[in-house]
């Protein structure tokens, strides 16, 4: 019959501390170290015909930098447009007011996002305005299923278009 020592306990403690602190740096990475109520953001909102595969908590970027979330999704009862809110990190309150929206994927299969493309104008959009200039998702099948039944070309589904004739050689 083997007796606890203090050495085991220890070791056991020691385990479940590192264990406990490595679950609490995992969540604080996959949280993008924004514990709280999230005072550090403005909200903006933007129109889309079409989210694609858009989720809550999708990330918006800017040139490839994360610089806020998508907070909200609601439909337009009127236009029946999607109307999505985006949470923007105070540290970029000063976007454009021409600055546009658009919704990608990264590669392939991958998430969608939200890319902003700041403009030119001088004047900033304020907290709660609705970016102006927007861009659907892309819908692959729908590309995919043009491209193999000719929807694309404007002729009759599954014609091909019009091959150029060859001249006779002299």
């Amino acid at each position: 019959m083997a007796i606890r020592g203090p050495r085991l306990e220890f070791a056991v403690g020691a385990f479940l501390v590192l264990a406990l602190a490595s679950l609490l740096v995992l969540a604080f990475a996959s949280t993008n170290r924004q514990f709280g109520l999230g005072g550090g953001s403005y909200p903006l909102t933007a129109r889309f015909s079409n989210l694609g595969q858009l989720r809550l908590q999708a990330p918006v970027k800017i040139g490839g930098v994360v610089v806020g979330r998508v907070d909200k999704v609601e439909l337009d009862p009127v236009r029946f447009d999607s109307i999505v809110t985006l949470a923007i990190d105070q540290r970029y309150a000063e976007l454009p007011a021409d600055t546009s929206a658009g919704i990608f994927t990264s590669g392939l299969l991958g998430e969608s996002y939200i890319g902003l493309q700041p403009g030119g104008d001088p004047e900033a959009l304020r907290p709660g305005d609705e970016i102006a200039f927007t861009q659907p998702a892309i819908d692959l099948i729908q590309l995919v299923g043009k491209y193999m039944f000719g929807g694309a070309s404007g002729g009759e589904a599954g014609a091909s278009p019009p091959q150029p004739m060859e001249e006779p050689l002299p």
